[in-house]
């Protein structure tokens, strides 16, 4: 009853001053208004959380990603390592070896031990007699009196070793004075 007679007063209100209905349409429109911004505000809050959960899962993916990488470095190095060491223990087992035959078996081994380095990226650093000393590839050990131009490699002591353009071991040289 009370209903009815509230809105019995809001109708001879609205009879009596034509801007109260002006003012309920407003109140309607804002009513939508803020229904349709409350709608779009979910959706937005929907769609920042799916992607958040995706740069998570992207995330989480990437450091497994890069825990593998790590692990498994050497797994290709290590797969043509396999076959030198197979090699190795052949010449072991044969139980009368021949000088000739040793020399081809090591033979045959370097050339794959070679063929392990190529495929890893492992270079000799192996100056020449003569070259000029680069410290950045150089280890010089001792100088000598020599008929060549100071600072140039005499001879090499041991060969120094490269992966991918970065130093692993240097040359040990001897240089002249």
């Amino acid at each position: 009853m009370q209903d009815q007679e509230k809105q019995a007063g809001q109708e001879a209100a609205m009879e009596e001053n034509p801007g109260v209905e002006a003012v309920g349409a407003v109140e309607q429109d804002l009513a939508e208004k803020l229904a349709a911004a409350e709608a779009k505000a979910a959706e937005l809050q929907d769609a920042f959380l799916r992607a958040k959960a995706d740069a998570e899962n992207i995330r989480r993916r990437a450091q497994d990603d890069i825990t593998k990488a790590h692990k498994f470095a050497i797994e290709g190095f290590a797969e043509a390592l396999v076959p030198v060491k197979d090699s190795l223990e052949m010449a072991l087992k044969v139980e009368a070896p021949s000088i000739e035959s040793l020399r081809e078996g090591v033979e045959m081994t370097l050339k794959q031990l070679n063929a392990a380095f190529d495929k890893g990226r492992l270079a000799e650093v192996n100056p020449q007699a003569g070259d000029k000393l680069d410290p950045m590839k150089h280890q010089a050990i001792s100088m000598v009196p020599a008929e060549q131009e100071a600072n140039t490699v005499v001879s090499v002591l041991q060969k120094g070793y490269t992966i991918a353009d970065r130093l692993l071991r240097p040359a040990l040289v001897t240089v002249a004075q």
